[in-house]
């Protein structure tokens, strides 16, 4: 197994290659235990007769409650999906009658809960204020992996609002959810704000998850937990029906203990919709993304290192190091360091257009939600105050006070925020010259 929860004594970790050694003519290969399978795994093992998607759900349900209601107690899913064991043996019985099946046929995922489904799951971004009603129909991206045969298991929890409500907060806790803890070490921090859907990955708690990212989101949580993250091209991946921060950044993505899980994920994602106009093009270049799992993949493909970023511990610059003399053995141009010029200024635009953009998109997400006591970012802020006993309990709510009091979309101020943002990328090109 690639993940153990547990620590083992040195001296047993050091008998450990002799004892296999002496035992592996006699003992068979073990196979991979179903809660680290791989999607091909348990699709091999499904067309062979011998796991149904029925079995499969069951088995993460009760390791659900064995070691994330209880045990370590990881907190990783905010509500599990009550009709989860219905949609498997829909898939069971599709599969038994001979009937076209799609790629993610019996495979269960977990969803973000900041991602709409029309079923009887809430969708909350972890707030107590969008408790009341659920979504009215699934997000598209919901319909793809739904369309595709993936059971939907459940929501994770994250950082409330993903992650923008204060200045000072705690990645991975949400009012609705409380703390979502590191399956490592359970007093580190997860990071966020995909906080929950990168734990229940790493712990085995689901085959797969898809979080979102408006800066960091995915990233941060996947490396944190030991498990693959993707923040897609924003526009490969519909936002509708997503709780937004910005729709200049804002994205969902996979999340897997592998590459090609993730890559299996992500193509059932990615989709034009026609309510999302950043997603007019996507259709052309959806693609397989497992067709590209090549070992001579990063073969002459360029990659810069932005040392700037490193924190200067020895222990992280060694792994640093490691893994860019990995990607030179593969093939790839690295080009280390890459320095990027006049970077705080970039971030400081990137915070005034995220300020901008969070009170626009949050109140029109907000318009096609009924039966929830919030209408409006003012009303959330309203909502928090008279509950801040559980909604304010640690930090504050700055982040949404300052975005209130933004202007609109038309502010000089935003549009040279936007501008001053999206210099990055061609400054970032000049950076690394071929």
């Amino acid at each position: 197994m690639r993940r153990k929860l547990v620590s083992l004594p040195l001296t047993l970790l050091a008998l450990m290659p002799f004892a296999a050694a002496q035992s592996a003519e006699k003992s068979p290969p073990r196979a991979t235990p179903l809660y680290d399978a791989s999607i091909a795994q348990i699709e091999a093992r499904m067309r062979a007769g011998t796991l149904s998607s029925v079995q499969l759900t069951r088995m993460f349900l009760k390791r659900i409650a064995a070691i994330d209601r209880a045990g370590p107690k990881l907190n990783s899913i905010i509500e599990l999906n009550p009709d989860a064991l219905r949609e498997a043996r829909r898939i069971d019985a599709e599969r038994r009658a001979g009937k076209p099946l799609g790629s993610l046929a019996g495979i269960p995922v977990l969803l973000k809960d900041n991602i709409d489904t029309g079923d009887r799951m809430m969708t909350t971004a972890g707030s107590l204020a969008l408790v009341g009603a659920p979504a009215a129909t699934d997000a598209p991206l919901v319909a793809r992996l739904r369309a595709a045969g993936a059971v939907i298991l459940g929501k994770t929890n994250l950082s409330e609002w993903a992650n923008y409500r204060s200045n000072h907060s705690s990645s991975g806790w949400s009012g609705r959810g409380g703390l979502t803890r590191n399956p490592y070490v359970l007093d580190r921090t997860a990071c966020g704000s995909s906080s929950g859907s990168a734990v229940a990955v790493s712990a085995g708690l689901t085959t797969v998850a898809v979080g979102t990212e408006t800066d960091g989101s995915l990233i941060c949580p996947g490396s944190m937990n030991g498990i693959v993250a993707i923040k897609p091209t924003l526009g490969l991946i519909s936002r509708t029906g997503i709780v937004p921060i910005a729709h200049s950044q804002d994205t969902a993505g996979p999340m897997a203990r592998d590459v090609a899980d993730a890559a299996a994920l992500l193509t059932v994602m990615a989709g034009s919709d026609p309510a999302d106009p950043a997603t007019r093009h996507a259709n052309l270049h959806k693609v397989d993304y497992t067709k590209f799992l090549q070992a001579d993949g990063l073969k002459g493909k360029r990659i810069g290192v932005v040392r700037a970023f490193a924190d200067g511990n020895p222990a992280v610059l060694r792994v640093l190091d490691a893994a860019v003399a990995a990607l030179r053995k593969a093939g790839a141009i690295v080009i280390d360091p890459v320095v990027i010029p006049h970077v705080d200024d970039y971030g400081k635009d990137e915070n005034l257009t995220l300020s901008y953009e969070f009170k626009a998109d949050l109140n029109a997400y907000l318009a096609t939600r009924h039966g929830i006591p919030v209408k409006t970012l003012a009303d959330v802020i309203a909502f928090n105050k008279a509950h801040a006993a559980q909604e304010m309990p640690w930090f504050g709510q700055s982040l949404m006070i300052e975005s209130e009091a933004r202007g609109p979309l038309t502010d000089p101020r935003y549009l040279k925020a936007l501008a001053g943002g999206r210099s990055a990328c061609p400054a970032l090109k000049a950076s690394m010259p071929r």
